[in-house]
């Protein structure tokens, strides 16, 4: 009801979107999510849909799952500017908003999914076996759009490949978005571990069970290096 009140509404479209994944309608999520991503490309939320959708979908229809899905409806340039309009409660709402030009825009999300397509492609050498084919799909998302898991992604195919080096600085650059994140902290220790730093490496296991106490793979690493 609130869409046809104001078609491409954001917190409406994200509202249906999880109530639609919390009924497994996993397809209408996405196409909701998708929807919502194509007012505004930088809706964290709606990138995190699409891509708990995907798995999902991936999981329940095989690799055509995008055929079988609903038409994901074009938003008019119209809508994707207005929300980029301060609201009136906002620092600055009396001035124009600085917004890049339409075609600045449109380059960036068409950039950021493809940057989406290519770390799904990435996942799909992983889930193969084949990590050096997955390290090329994300080296190539991440020149588009850097995403933490995609860092964390190639992470763990370096670690496959014994390349420790380079898996410890992409959990670095993973964590340098988002500080606490749980696989980076994880993996770097990792790392670290098989590069005999071992005081670095219980930091990082320190760190990531403030954030989760009982994480049983953290306790046993933690334990192998208590030995080490």
């Amino acid at each position: 009801s609130a869409l046809e009140l104001v078609p491409f509404g954001i917190k409406p479209l994200l509202r249906r979107a999880a109530a639609y994944e919390a009924l497994e309608r996993y397809s209408l999520a996405y196409v909701d999510y998708k929807t919502a991503l194509q007012v505004d490309c930088s809706v964290q939320a709606a990138h995190d849909g699409v891509n708990r959708m995907t798995k999902a979908l991936l999981e329940k229809d095989g690799v055509n799952w995008r055929q079988k899905l609903p038409p994901i409806p074009t938003v008019p340039v119209s809508a994707q500017t207005r929300w980029s309009i301060p609201s009136a409660q906002a620092p600055g709402a009396n001035t124009p908003p600085a917004t890049a030009p339409q075609g600045e825009r449109d380059k960036t999300a068409a950039g950021t999914e493809r940057a989406r397509m290519l770390k799904e492609e990435g996942n799909e050498f992983v889930k193969k076996g084949n990590h050096k084919k997955a390290v090329e799909k994300y080296s190539e998302s991440l020149k588009l759009h850097k995403e933490c898991a995609t860092y964390t992604n190639r992470a763990l195919c370096y670690l496959a490949l014994k390349q420790y080096k380079e898996a410890a600085q992409d959990c670095t650059e993973a964590l340098k978005l988002d500080p606490k994140n749980v696989k980076a902290l994880y993996r770097r220790a990792q790392a670290l571990k098989e590069l005999k730093d071992y005081k670095s490496s219980i930091a990082d296991i320190k760190s990531l069970l403030k954030t989760e106490p009982k994480n049983t793979a953290a306790l046993r690493l933690l334990q192998e290096l208590n030995r080490a």
